[in-house]
């Protein structure tokens, strides 16, 4: 069965042909981890956490299994996981921050797929990262949201976006650098991007920790 060849490291079909791109997903359960250590005996944590942690899990799962096997299913099992936890975060953001109803919730999250579904019709543009222009905007968006709502961690999601646009970077050049550097830097997407994930699930959080607080107080 032919191979998926998309990154520097990967020179054959071998299962172990990019061992730093499948070892470096490992930083997607060490960002489950913290997040589900940091907030296990809080309450305050939306309904959707337990989701969003299970979703980072996921993603580990499925790009560990692409830069193994590096055939289609696999690449289903990587892009999958991926585009639910940018639906259910936006989901989560929109009805525990910014307090949304279903209706609105559900229309932005399915205009957002929407716009997902359109970009990855560009596969090849800057390496195939055209396709994640899209959720760069929307974190771009809510970052400004957040910081200017003068709220708890007000930062996180900058800071995420900011994070989010250096590993998309990384992934961009990863075949640029190939002749100089064949081990690439698709390796260090995998190493930021939980940063990206825990910032972003952790702003939620704390958000939501500090509204329940208020209203008990109000109670």
């Amino acid at each position: 069965m032919a191979y998926i060849d998309l990154y520097c490291e990967r020179l054959d079909p071998g299962l172990v042909a990019e061992p730093l791109n499948a070892a470096t997903n490992l930083a997607f359960f060490a960002a489950a981890w913290m997040l589900w250590r940091e907030t296990r005996h809080d309450g305050a944590r939306p309904p959707e956490y337990p989701l969003l942690i299970g979703l980072i899990v996921a993603i580990g799962i499925g790009s560990a299994l692409f830069h193994t096997f590096a055939e289609t299913w696999a690449m289903v099992a990587d892009l999958v996981p991926i585009m639910l936890f940018q639906l259910a975060f936006l989901w989560t953001y929109a009805r525990r921050v910014m307090k949304w109803q279903n209706a609105p919730s559900a229309a932005l999250v399915a205009g957002f797929l929407a716009v997902a579904l359109y970009g990855r019709q560009f596969p090849h543009v800057a390496n195939g990262s055209m396709i994640y222009a899209p959720a760069i905007a929307v974190l771009l968006a809510l970052g400004i949201y957040h910081w200017l709502r003068d709220g708890a961690a007000r930062g996180l999601l900058l800071v995420a976006t900011g994070a989010f646009i250096a590993s998309l970077t990384f992934r961009t050049v990863d075949s640029a650098v190939c002749p100089n550097f064949p081990l690439g830097t698709h390796f260090l997407w995998h190493l930021i991007n939980p940063l990206v994930l825990y910032l972003c699930v952790r702003a939620v959080n704390i958000a939501t920790a500090v509204r329940e607080r208020a209203s008990a107080r109000l109670l």
